[in-house]
């Protein structure tokens, strides 16, 4: 540890030491969901749908942030603190929805993974969802935190390559992309695409996973220890939420070039790949495999730590990836999943349903973290101040308007 007059300012070792919680929650939302919604929005609306991926992760930054302080303040999970501060029906409610946002979630993420190593090696997609399976309940309940940490973050790196890369073949058109990422356009036919963008990018499961992990950078339990490690909570957020936003980006623009220019259907991320090499090039669908796979199975090993986290937080007992009752939450919310792949149905529908699914239960995780954040009770002298609260009580209305407005849409045919 270093010495108290250090502490007070600024060092960018510290911060290179502590940056790894923020970039955990960010595979989490460029995950296959992403995927699947990016490339509809992208192959049908061009880049008419850039905005919500810009205006997500402005939500993203404050709310991750938020889930982050929690957690600092408290030295408590967002989950542990619901069950403590509000009643048994409600914090049971609370509880139930959020792992079926956590299922749906794992459901996108098997589903990614099992595509990805399809696409790379063409085995079944059981298979590669087994193998997924595998892969992420070995590296979660085998490992130290830290190490998985360290993977996570390498696979992070290696999607944004490939990305990035991508970017370079299609060339696509800069002006419609400056003008997509900052003027908000949508309507009957696209508001269902774009709850599902804004469901996959501000994820329930990932504002659970932030407030836990954050523990992980626990330096002490002064006032002044948590202040300091919340500044630097606030740069880790900042940048990786960043990141995240350029993936996801990349992700709508390489689609909209590719697909959408060339008036080129999309309806799985299957054909995605398929049609993107003879209009893109052979190179252009490996690093479109390549990064599902790592996409795949990095998403499924944050999104069940955050549903391990979420039951063993909601029932009282201890978050230890090492206790039997752990590992088998972690496999039991993948069992749905499974079936889904089976029973072969249309995993590309499934995979746009799932993120919707996380837009419908969004409130329901937004209301709790803004009203604990609030109380000074909970909170201290961490308590959100005017404007904060404010500002995170819009992002939950819009959250609100949004879902009111598709479920008009939807109930009256105009989807």
């Amino acid at each position: 540890m270093e010495g108290g007059a250090e502490k007070k300012g600024f060092s960018f070792k510290t911060l290179l030491g502590f940056l790894g919680p923020g970039f955990l929650v960010t595979v989490g939302f460029v995950d296959p969901g992403n995927w699947a919604t990016n490339i509809e929005g992208g192959s049908r609306f061009g880049y008419e749908l850039l905005w919500v991926v810009t205006l997500g992760t402005l939500m993203l930054v404050l709310i991750q942030h938020l889930a982050a302080k929690l957690g600092i303040a408290t030295g408590k999970s967002l989950a542990v603190n619901i069950r403590d501060h509000f009643s048994g029906p409600v914090s049971a409610f609370l509880g139930v929805s959020v792992v079926l946002a956590c299922i749906a979630t794992d459901i996108a993420e098997l589903l990614g993974g099992a595509i990805g190593f399809a696409l790379l090696f063409g085995m079944p997609l059981w298979m590669g969802a087994l193998l997924t399976l595998l892969l992420k309940i070995f590296l979660i309940i085998s490992q130290r935190y830290h190490r998985v940490e360290t993977i996570i973050v390498g696979f992070l790196g290696i999607i944004t390559l490939c990305y990035l890369a991508e970017l370079f073949i299609v060339r696509p058109e800069w002006s419609g992309v400056a003008s997509g990422l900052v003027v908000p356009r949508v309507g009957r036919e696209s508001i269902y695409v774009a709850l599902a963008i804004l469901g996959a990018l501000v994820m329930p499961h990932n504002i659970f996973l932030h407030s836990n992990i954050i523990h992980s950078r626990e330096w002490g339990i002064s006032e002044e220890e948590k202040r300091e490690l919340l500044q630097y909570e606030k740069m880790d957020t900042i940048l990786a939420m960043t990141l995240g936003w350029v993936v996801n980006s990349s992700m709508i623009i390489v689609a909209a070039a590719v697909f959408f220019h060339n008036h080129v259907p999309v309806n799985s991320i299957e054909q995605a790949s398929a049609t993107l090499k003879p209009l893109a090039g052979a190179f252009a669908g490996l690093l479109f495999a390549v990064a599902l796979v790592f996409s795949g199975v990095g998403s499924s090993i944050t999104s069940s730590m955050a549903e391990a986290d979420v039951i063993t937080g909601f029932l009282g007992k201890p978050a230890d990836p090492r206790t039997t009752f752990y590992r088998i939450a972690v496999f039991v919310t993948a069992l749905p999943a499974l079936l889904v792949i089976f029973f072969s149905f249309d995993s590309f529908r499934v995979l746009i349903l799932s993120q919707v699914v996380l837009s419908l239960q969004l409130p329901f995780t937004l209301v709790p973290l803004v009203m604990l954040c609030r109380n000074r009770k909970v909170m201290g002298s961490f308590r959100s101040g005017n404007a904060e609260f404010i500002a995170a009580a819009l992002v939950t209305a819009l959250v609100l308007a949004l879902n009111g407005y598709f479920l008009y849409t939807t109930m009256t045919g105009g989807r």
